[in-house]
């Protein structure tokens, strides 16, 4: 154990520069006391570890120093290569990049590792874009992908829902979500998301700009889709469904309003049970529970009961010129 946790201080320095003992004994899971003693083993051993002292300090190596690390399991070797996206990749202009950054990690390991490595590549596949739907691969996204690398702002023509707007935006970074592309950039000191694909023309700009030091991209997203699923789904509607309905819930729900949704233990007698499910606003909520069919019945608020009457009666008289015998017909 003491092996590979020196092993694991030795990685995380060597990556990340400076590191607080602090920080080293919350990722070791183990007393700042064993940190301390680890780092003098390190030192013991003839690696350069120093420490620093003062409000920035921490252990850092030397500089220049550089150590070759071969100690991967078989399991971390694998699951290297579940990190790319050659779809993605090749989109933003790294799929060459991509290719020989893998070959040269697979000549670099073990030959014991090699062919759990290459068979992770063979036995998972990820598929971004949902289903049946296209991954988007808009005009602009290598020049933006190369703005995020070089700091540099872009002025961009955006369709937004409304009107076309002119923005200039320092890009932060860039998420693909569902088969589309998303820029992440700062406007007036906020950070601001835009769909790749509306993006009508594209500058990019001479001068650079300083990425703020403490923005996380990936927390950004992570609150900014939170934020949006409880914008989208600030009411609640309480149904009955039928045994069939609940085994449609995890169908036709989102993720996030199926961890949501509180449905009751006890069926009634005729088998149905009651839930309440996060919604929005009334139309968007009959929106939702149209697609349950006659497995579902609306009871509360009222205004959703309502309209699921106006709705379902406007579709009934809609079909009921049809004969009797074609309908049955068509359903045998």
């Amino acid at each position: 154990m003491r092996a590979s946790r020196l092993l694991s201080i030795l990685t995380t320095l060597q990556a990340r520069g400076r590191v607080t003992a602090a920080e080293l004994a919350m990722e070791c899971e183990v007393s700042l006391r064993t940190i301390y003693r680890d780092v003098e083993a390190l030192g013991a051993a003839g690696i350069p570890v120093q420490s620093e002292r003062g409000s920035d300090g921490g252990y850092r190596l030397l500089d220049g120093y550089r150590t070759r690390l071969n100690g991967l399991s078989a399991r971390e070797a694998e699951a290297l290569f579940m990190i790319g996206l050659s779809g993605p990749a090749t989109d933003l202009g790294l799929g060459s990049v991509m290719a020989a950054a893998h070959d040269k990690l697979l000549s670099a390991m073990p030959i014991s590792l090699r062919a759990g490595a290459e068979q992770m590549r063979m036995r998972f596949h990820l598929d971004a874009p949902a289903w049946f739907a296209q991954a988007e691969q808009p005009p602009h996204l290598r020049p933006i992908a190369a703005a995020v690398w070089e700091q540099r702002p872009v002025r961009i023509r955006y369709q937004a829902w409304h009107a076309e707007k002119n923005r200039v935006v320092e890009p932060l970074g860039i998420v693909l979500k569902g088969g589309a592309w998303y820029l992440v950039g700062q406007v007036d000191g906020g950070a601001r998301t835009y769909r790749i694909s509306r993006i009508l023309d594209l500058e990019i700009l001479e001068q650079r700009f300083e990425r703020p030091p403490t923005f996380d991209l990936e927390g950004y997203w992570k609150a900014g889709t939170q934020r949006l699923e409880e914008d989208l789904h600030r009411n609640h509607a309480t149904v009955r469904l039928s045994p069939l309905g609940v085994r449609m819930l995890e169908a036709f729900l989102s993720p996030f309003v199926l961890a949501a949704t509180r449905l009751e233990d006890g069926a009634d007698a005729d088998g149905w049970r009651k839930a309440v499910i996060p919604v929005g606003s009334t139309r968007q909520a009959c929106g939702t529970l149209l697609a349950f069919g006659a497995e579902v019945e609306a009871l509360d608020p009222p205004e959703v009961r309502d309209m699921m009457i106006d709705i379902t009666t406007g579709m009934k008289a809609l079909y009921d010129h049809y004969p009797t015998m074609t309908r049955h017909r068509q359903s045998m």
